[in-house]
């Protein structure tokens, strides 16, 4: 099931998205303020983020740089170009003007969530010494190679793809727990234990951080 957050201090706006998204089989969280929003932020990450503009406290366009690599359609009430252009440019999918139809909202949805994810693109990674190939499940640093399990690829695929975040371990479950049965909650920290040795033997230092409490993220030396 695909996961929908809610970015709206209107109780009646948001009242018509969820039950409208959870009619169309999607599931929803809300967040009525962009702090709000920055914490569910912390705890998980949705397939898609429906954002308006004018919340209270923080921003809908402070709250964009944090739903990076999340595809993020704006619902705003200002209909001026400049203010599209400008949230587009800075990392919004799309853009849609309040008041609007369902149905095109649901449309537009649809064409995100077919979009291919960025999780599962690029190729070929790169982040200080190391270098992972997805194609190939190669992963090198200094002209050696590491021998990684299917769990372990999958850790630092993650992590690489978003090398300026924090991957909550929920996160982290969630996004790679089809492809790597093995990897349960209790196991991850073994995994990742796993993979950070086998990264330090490549070039000697240790790429992967643990954020107490949280997560992880890759550390750069």
């Amino acid at each position: 099931m695909k996961q929908i957050l809610i970015i709206d201090d209107d109780i009646h706006i948001g009242n018509l998205l969820e039950e409208t998204l959870t009619q169309e089989g999607y599931g929803v969280s809300r967040a009525y303020s962009g702090t709000e929003a920055l914490l569910l932020l912390s705890q998980a990450r949705p397939d898609l983020a429906l954002l308006d503009l004018m919340l209270p406290g923080l921003r809908g366009e402070d709250v964009l740089p944090h739903l990076q690599g999340i595809p993020v359609i704006v619902l705003s009430a200002k209909v001026d170009v400049d203010s599209k252009v400008r949230l587009l440019l800075d990392g919004a999918a799309d853009y849609m003007t309040k008041p609007f139809h369902t149905k095109e909202l649901l449309a537009r949805i649809a064409v995100q969530l077919r979009s291919p994810s960025p999780f599962d693109a690029a190729p070929l990674l790169t982040f200080d010494e190391l270098t992972l190939n997805a194609d190939t499940h190669v992963v090198s640093a200094e002209g050696r190679e590491a021998k990684l399990t299917r769990t372990e690829f999958a850790i630092l695929k993650l992590l690489m793809l978003n090398p300026t975040q924090v991957i909550t371990k929920t996160t982290l479950l969630e996004r790679i727990g089809a492809d790597t049965p093995d990897c349960t909650e209790s196991s991850l920290k073994m995994h990742v234990s796993n993979l950070r040795r086998k990264l330090r033997e490549l070039d000697h230092k240790d790429h992967i951080e643990a954020v107490w409490g949280i997560g992880f993220r890759l550390r750069a030396e």
